[in-house]
């Protein structure tokens, strides 16, 4: 058994140990899990930064995206799954990470940190040029759950319902 699949627990109060079986995804469970918010952090950045950062950060994002993918499709490969199965989980996969990680976040970071900016430049006096960007990434953890929530239910309704 590979020890990135188990993990060993002591019982409090006990010298009994026992080992169970978690399987660790590391593009979801481990702090490579963050590549897929480099965009939104990119968008965070765009008021002060040249667009070509803002555009790395997405050149990054989806190859987190991608790397999933593959990393999805060829473990189910491997367990003997049909061609059309590793296919429709790695269309699955593709598609929500882009929409729950790269797309959707990035507008709605986008248009925090232009709406923040916009606002501000209406102000009566001088506020500092990071206040957008701080406010884009105060944001992030606030956006991520309901994104994902309806990012799941969207690929259910369409996608998942669709090819299954």
């Amino acid at each position: 058994m590979s020890e990135d699949k188990q993990f060993i627990r002591r019982d409090k109060g006990t010298k009994k140990t026992s080992t169970s079986l978690k399987e660790v995804d590391i593009y979801r469970d481990t702090f490579i899990r963050y590549m897929g918010y480099s965009n939104e952090i990119g968008e965070s950045f765009r008021p002060l930064v040249p667009k070509s950062l803002v555009a790395a950060s997405y050149g990054m994002a989806i190859g987190y995206v991608c790397t999933d993918t593959f990393d999805k499709a060829l473990r189910l490969q491997m367990e003997g799954a049909s061609s059309r199965e590793v296919a429709v989980k790695g269309g699955d996969v593709f598609c929500w990470q882009m929409l729950a990680s790269v797309a959707i976040p990035g507008l709605v970071i986008n248009r925090i940190t232009w709406a923040t900016k916009t606002l501000l430049s209406k102000a009566p006096m001088p506020v500092l040029k990071t206040v957008p960007t701080l406010v884009g990434l105060a944001s992030i953890p606030l956006i991520i759950h309901p994104i994902d929530s309806m990012v799941d239910r969207l690929m259910d309704a369409t996608y998942r319902k669709t090819v299954r």
